[in-house]
């Protein structure tokens, strides 16, 4: 069947595209206000874009009554921001950090989450996740009335040393991250597992 996106409402669309891509890794953002509030939330919209520099992509969409939401507003006030990788045995705290709140409302308080500085941007990471890409701005896109991507250069990365096999050849123990993904409709995510390998020709 032919979906014609430019014919059909928005909600179809987004129904079509986020029931198809998947599964799609979750970019848990923190970021900071010009006034110091920190911010927590999570988007799907997102994937890494290339190595030279190391690009990330964030896809953001808009709060229906306040326009742009509390991240992309403060990666335009100030360039930074960081994003966490979500494993399994942090899905509920994620999830609490979607809630619609205010923005003077600190969502890593809110959901329990303990933070440590970062080493070159001033938003904190989140303490126990096992990745952590702390990133500037590089160029922000409007995409759309209720929507703009963001990319942004990773200026270093944090990597549980539990989960690194040889620092110098870059090796990580993927599997053992146990990170979750985003699928179709309303709630469902993926976790690790059902692996396969195939070389390349």
């Amino acid at each position: 069947m032919l979906f014609d996106l430019t014919e059909l409402p928005a909600e179809i669309g987004y129904k079509i595209l986020t029931a198809t891509v998947t599964p799609r890794p979750i970019a848990w953002v923190t970021t900071c206000s010009p006034d110091g509030i920190a911010n927590a939330a999570p988007f799907s919209f997102f994937n890494v874009m290339g190595h030279e520099p190391p690009t990330v992509a964030l896809g953001l969409l808009r709060h229906p009554r306040r326009g742009l939401k509390d991240t992309a507003a403060n990666i335009l006030a100030t360039g930074e921001f960081v994003v966490q990788l979500v494993p399994e045995s942090m899905a509920e705290a994620m999830n609490a950090t979607c809630a619609d709140l205010d923005p003077e409302v600190d969502e890593l308080a809110l959901a329990g989450l303990g933070t440590v500085p970062s080493a070159q941007v001033r938003p904190p990471r989140i303490a126990d996740s096992p990745v952590a890409l702390e990133c500037r701005n590089l160029a922000s896109v409007v995409t759309g009335p209720r929507q703009m991507t963001v990319i942004g250069q990773v200026l270093c990365a944090h990597v549980a040393d539990r989960l690194v096999l040889d620092a110098a050849r870059g090796h990580i123990d993927t599997p053992s991250l146990g990170l979750i993904g985003r699928m179709h409709g309303s709630g469902w995510y993926s976790r690790p597992g059902g692996l396969f390998q195939m070389a390349r020709p």
